[in-house]
């Protein structure tokens, strides 16, 4: 009875560090760098060795001299990089990176530590050269709205414009019969109107 215990707990032993070797077997990432550093977001990315069974990644991120940590887990073999959201400007972050594996997870990377920049920093250091999509899609906003308003402003003028056209026209149509009906008022005055009174007195 003892051996039979003795043997089960022998196996069970040798299974447990049979999983230890394959977890342990698993090289941890490789050169772990922070890119496109921003003020509230970051991409953390690595390399793995070539034939690793890898199966997916985990990500830790913690703010320096904070015991709270954020742990990230991708499940995909293609991935190489991660996106670090919601962070605090002006803050130090320690990033590791495991490979996990069937059998368990690689030991931590080497740990990476960055700060984010101040607004302020980041718009100083921006090129004037350096146009974000953002903004270039709000330019293009602009423009069509100036587009829009000069366009505006035009047809409104040239209405305007045939309007006084069309006035001037008509205005210009008029003169001939008002100027008949003066000269046609003028000689009415100027003719006597006593044809009758002369007949009369040439017969007296």
């Amino acid at each position: 009875m003892a051996k039979t215990f003795l043997s089960a707990t022998l196996l069970v032993l040798s299974c447990l560090g049979v999983s230890w070797v394959h977890a342990d077997s698993l090289s941890a990432p490789l050169n772990v760098t922070i890119k496109e550093l921003k003020v509230n977001s970051a991409v953390v990315a690595w390399d793995i060795f070539e034939g690793d069974p890898v199966i997916g990644f985990a990500i830790t991120q913690q703010k320096k001299d904070v015991h709270m940590l954020r742990f990230i887990q991708e499940v995909n073999t293609t991935t190489r990089s991660c996106a670090l959201w919601e962070l605090e400007q002006d803050t130090e972050y320690i990033v590791h990176v495991q490979s996990i594996s069937l059998s368990g997870t690689s030991p931590p990377s080497d740990p990476v530590l960055f700060r984010t920049p101040k607004e302020a920093e980041k718009l100083a250091s921006k090129s004037p050269d350096e146009v974000t999509m953002e903004e270039v899609g709000q330019n293009a906003q602009l423009r069509a709205g100036e587009l829009i308003i000069i366009v505006v402003v035009l047809i409104m003028w040239a209405g305007v414009i045939a309007l006084f056209c069309r006035q001037y026209d008509i205005i210009k149509d008029n003169e001939p019969n008002n100027n008949k009906d003066k000269a046609k008022n003028s000689s009415e005055c100027s003719t006597p109107e006593h044809p009758t009174g002369g007949l009369l007195r040439s017969k007296v």
